[in-house]
Parts: structure tokens; sequence; C-alpha cells
């Protein structure tokens, strides 16, 4: 794996909306708190396009990404917010210069697209964080926001896991791979199809489905990605939805449940996914999970 420089005050940080519109007023925050911790920040005009739900078409939101990563004063593109629209881009992107000089891309959720396809045709790290969408003047000095600080300037990144009925907490180390399951599920079969063999997992979601979340772990294991892994980390699972006929099981359960007969640590409560504890992991770098003074911690390494 390729790690792209770590930012110095003065670098560049451009805002890229690859998925979803969104409007002036909703970036400023995080524009200020770029700017507050001595970045410099980069969008055009094309930023604040809108085709029903997207930004802008395809052509103009692949356009304008495509110029962000051939421009060598970007040295990080923080993607504003998800939604869908990613992988109606990903193809369409001529990744020759990126790989000379890599740069930071930064997101989650939808962004997962671009985690996923990095690692496996370019093998060049990425950071799962939160997103300007959610950055306001109350969270600025938030954990989820700091950590995104820290992730980008290549401090160690240092989280203490609590405990969780369903964990297997056993130490492991390896390079980190994943993000958003539903995203994961969508892009299998295609080129931008994770790989996770020897790797370290992560997996969150959001707003599904109790037994859409089960098809999509079960398809995940009977595909072979819980396979040869090292570790699984599973994030949020946050506000998920039932039948009138229940279920019979929560989220976590439903992991745990295809996890069972997998001799792998299982790590739940991972601070990281859609709930305001969003904090920012280094997909492609080596992630550790170990035990210090009776705590069990997880480390973002900031090397691959």
């Amino acid at each position: 794996m390729i790690v792209p420089p770590y930012l110095n005050s003065g670098d560049m940080v451009a805002l890229a909306a690859p998925a979803r519109k969104i409007s002036r007023a909703e970036i400023h925050p995080a524009e200020s708190f770029l700017k507050k911790c001595g970045f410099n920040v980069f969008y055009d005009e094309r930023l604040f396009a809108q085709e029903h739900q997207f930004a802008g078409n395809d052509e103009l939101r692949a356009g304008y990404f495509q110029d962000l990563l051939d421009d060598e004063n970007v040295k990080a593109i923080w993607c504003v917010r998800g939604g869908y629209g990613s992988a109606r881009i990903i193809d369409k992107l001529d990744f020759t210069h990126f790989r000379k000089q890599p740069k930071w891309i930064c997101g989650y959720s939808d962004i997962t697209v671009f985690h996923s396809h990095l690692h496996r045709h370019e093998q060049i790290a990425t950071l799962h964080t939160t997103m300007p969408i959610n950055v306001t003047a109350e969270t600025m000095e938030s954990a989820a926001v700091q950590s995104f600080l820290h992730a980008i300037t290549g401090k160690e990144l240092l989280y203490e896991i609590p405990s969780h009925p369903l964990s297997r907490l056993a130490e492991f180390s390896g390079t980190l791979v994943g993000g958003n399951l539903s995203m994961l599920y969508s892009l299998m079969g295609s080129p931008s199809d994770i790989s996770t063999d020897g790797k370290v997992l992560f997996i969150e979601d959001l707003d599904e489905y109790l037994y859409h979340i089960d098809r999509m772990v079960l398809n995940l294991k009977r595909s072979g990605k819980f396979s040869n892994i090292k570790a699984l980390l599973v994030g949020h699972l946050s506000d998920m939805h039932d039948n009138t006929i229940p279920f019979g099981k929560t989220a976590e359960e439903i992991v745990a449940d295809h996890c069972r007969e997998l001799d792998i640590p299982l790590i739940f409560n991972v601070p990281a996914g859609h709930l305001p504890d969003n904090r920012a992991l280094r997909c492609g770098c080596q992630i550790e999970g170990k035990y210090i003074n009776n705590q069990f911690i997880i480390k973002s390494l900031n090397h691959a």
C-alpha cells in the first residue's frame, strides 16, 4: 500500500461532491474549520451544481473530481457528503496522475466506493472520516472532527473500545479495509469489489431493515469475504427497521450469528459510522487491537 503524504499548514484541501448535492451554507462551517487549522481550501461553482438529488449530472461530477485528482496543488480531497452517486462516476475517472502523486481521499458512507476501488486497483490508502456536512459550529471540537484533523496530519489515532456482550476481544493487527456494508454489498462482482484476504475488515451501516442486514452479511460470508480476515470490526449499526413480523435479532446479533464458527476477533462498538461519534480510520494502513492497562484499544497507525 502507498500512503499519501500527510498534510502541513498551508496545504490545500479541496471539497468535492461525488454523490448528493450540497449548498454553500452547508459547507461554510467546514471551510471555516479547515482555514482555522491552517489549510487552504479549494472548490469552484461546480460543487453546488444540482440535478435532482445529485450534485450535477454524472459527467459534471466526474469532470470536477478528475480536475481535483490531477491538480498538483491539491493535497487532499474531502468529500462533502454521501447519499448515492459515487459508483456512477468511478469508472469515468482516470487515476494515472493520481497514481504518480497520490493524495488523501476522505469520507465515509457512499465514499466507500473510493475506499474499495482505490485499494483494489491503486493500492493507495484513504481516510474513512466524517464529512463537511457533519461539521457545524458546535461539532468543530468534537472527537469525530478532531480525529479527521489528526488523521490527515499523520497523528496517532487511539480509541478505547467499550465492552459489548457479543464481542470476542482478542489482539490483532493487519491492513484495514471496508466501510459501509450496503456499499460493499453493492460493489460485489464489480471492478470495485473489495479484497479482504489477510486484512482487517470494518463494516457499518444505517437505516436498513434487519433482514437486509442478514442478507448482506450472509452474502459477504458466502462470497468468501470473511474466510481469511484477521479480524472483523463493527462500527455503528444505527436506525435499523423491522417488519410487522419481527426478524428476531438485532443487527449486532445478526453479524455475531454469521461469525459464530469463525475463529477471529470480533469487535463491536468501534466508534465509526453514521452517528455523531464517527472517528477517523486509515483504510489501507495498519490497524492494531490490543489490551493496554486492562482496556481494549484500537490504534489506527499512520503507515502501511
